[in-house]
């Protein structure tokens, strides 16, 4: 079963005014995405998302040209023989960083979801679990800056739907996202799981002024306060209240993971299967930190390819925290580009999909109409 085509297919779409939300990283104008395509000799054809990283016609790019001629001719059942030949020749060596962790994620989700069509299993069966209820969190590209009022009202008819967490976007400046906070904890009670994410927005003032009130308000955990790199500030930060640090979407690798793990500051992991190097990449991860009794909450990705993927990889580790559920307004990713990639159950929980691999094909006339475009996704 040798891999004789891989083409990755970078694709987007404009987010209307109206759908628009604002956080950490500035406004959402469009939304992008590289999906991967992978063929074996036998004819069976994989699925994966490598995350856009802002730039997905230069992603897709690296997966269509350098990984592609690293890859042509091996294996498709070998995952880790791939992913080793990828970091042994471009990541490990002659650098990309973070664009060659994007790049590789993609096509080891399609290589796993070649190996489930084979067997004929659900991705969490391949991978050693069961199908079991994981908690959801409200999440995606939503729940931003607005008045506290307004805030309200987009989470109710989510509270409703069956989510028992959501997750707000801070980052603003301080007061401001503490009257969002208090105003939806007194909405809706000490029965909701509060969760929020600075999308690296808050200076070390920031978090010093914010993180006593997101104490008194309960809050599950304060996510991404700083840049990925910014070693010392989560360590400066973590004296300033009880709030668990969380981070991970923008840490690449087991290597990079290592020190976030024995820094001990970081206590809530979140890789991202599109980002970090793959589902191979993310089981090595969750092995790591289950040694030291940490939880993993992955990130979720633009497509429904990531979104089933993630599901299917937390039914399938011991240490498995919340998903991330996308309720953004109009993703045409998930809603169109894909089949439903999962379904929120009355418990607030969902369930990896039954159907062989990843569990969803892609709309290849999808990727036909919506192409690339280039620029910033946010501004």
């Amino acid at each position: 079963m040798k891999i004789i085509e891989l083409k990755a297919y970078p694709t987007s779409f404009p987010v209307p005014p109206e759908d628009s939300v604002t956080l950490g990283i500035g406004r959402a104008v469009k939304r992008d995405a590289v999906v991967v395509k992978v063929t074996t000799d036998d004819g069976v054809v994989g699925w994966g998302e490598s995350h856009h990283g802002r730039a997905p016609g230069a992603v897709a790019h690296l997966v269509n040209t350098t990984l592609r001629q690293l890859v042509l001719g091996m294996d498709a059942a070998d995952v880790v023989g791939v992913w080793g030949r990828i970091y042994k020749m471009q990541l490990g060596s002659h650098g990309m960083g973070a664009g060659t962790a994007l790049a590789m994620s993609g096509i080891d989700q399609a290589l796993w979801d070649i190996r489930g069509k084979v067997t004929g299993w659900p991705l969490y069966r391949l991978l050693g679990g069961t199908s079991r209820p994981i908690p959801a969190y409200a999440g995606g590209v939503s729940l931003g800056y607005q008045e506290p009022a307004a805030l309200v009202d987009e989470a109710r008819p989510l509270v409703a739907a069956g989510y028992r967490a959501v997750k707000l976007r801070v980052g603003d400046t301080p007061a401001r996202d503490l009257e969002r906070v208090a105003a939806v904890r007194k909405a809706f009670g000490d029965g909701l799981v509060i969760l929020v994410d600075a999308n690296t927005g808050y200076s070390v003032a920031d978090a010093r002024a914010a993180m006593p009130g997101l104490d008194a308000h309960g809050v599950g955990w304060l996510e991404e306060p700083f840049a990925a790199h910014d070693h010392r500030s989560y360590a400066l930060a973590a004296t300033f209240g009880r709030v668990p640090l969380a981070a991970g979407e923008n840490h690449y690798t087991r290597f990079e993971f290592t020190r976030v793990i024995e820094d001990r500051v970081i206590t809530i992991l979140q890789p991202d299967l599109s980002k970090t190097g793959g589902i191979t990449e993310g089981l090595r991860i969750a092995a790591m930190a289950s040694a030291w009794k940490l939880s993993v909450n992955p990130h979720t990705s633009m497509t429904g390819l990531n979104m089933a993927a993630s599901t299917h990889f937390l039914a399938a580790i011991d240490n498995a925290g919340y998903f991330e559920a996308d309720v953004s307004k109009g993703n045409l990713f998930r809603d169109t580009l894909v089949g439903t990639p999962y379904t929120l159950g009355k418990d607030g929980c969902v369930r990896p999909l039954e159907k062989p691999g990843v569990g969803v094909e892609v709309d290849e006339e999808f990727l036909v109409k919506h192409p690339v475009i280039e620029g910033p996704s946010y501004v």
